[in-house]
């Protein structure tokens, strides 16, 4: 008996995990909630770029660019905007 109730709680927290999880996939590709994300990626990883990599920007300068580096400087901004949003919407 024991076990089975044990199993039943299982699923049906397995099932609760998976619709809150396509819930927020479903929010999370709303057109609103990215084109907020990308406008905030945009906008914070330009600062951030100038903040942590200002060679980007010096014309004369012959120091390496890592390419990566830049990428996650505008990724971070854009995956927490997001995030943010959906936790929001998710709310209502």
């Amino acid at each position: 008996m024991l076990k089975h109730l044990k199993l039943k709680f299982q699923r049906r927290l397995k099932n609760s995990i998976k619709t809150k999880f396509l819930t927020y996939l479903v929010l999370a590709k709303d057109r609103t909630s990215l084109l907020r994300a990308l406008k905030v990626a945009f906008f914070v990883g330009i600062i951030l770029n100038f903040i942590n990599n200002p060679q980007l920007f010096e014309f004369s300068s012959k120091s390496e660019i890592h390419g990566s580096r830049i990428v996650l400087t505008f990724l971070v901004p854009f995956c927490v905007s997001l995030y943010s949003s959906v936790l929001a919407n998710s709310k209502k």
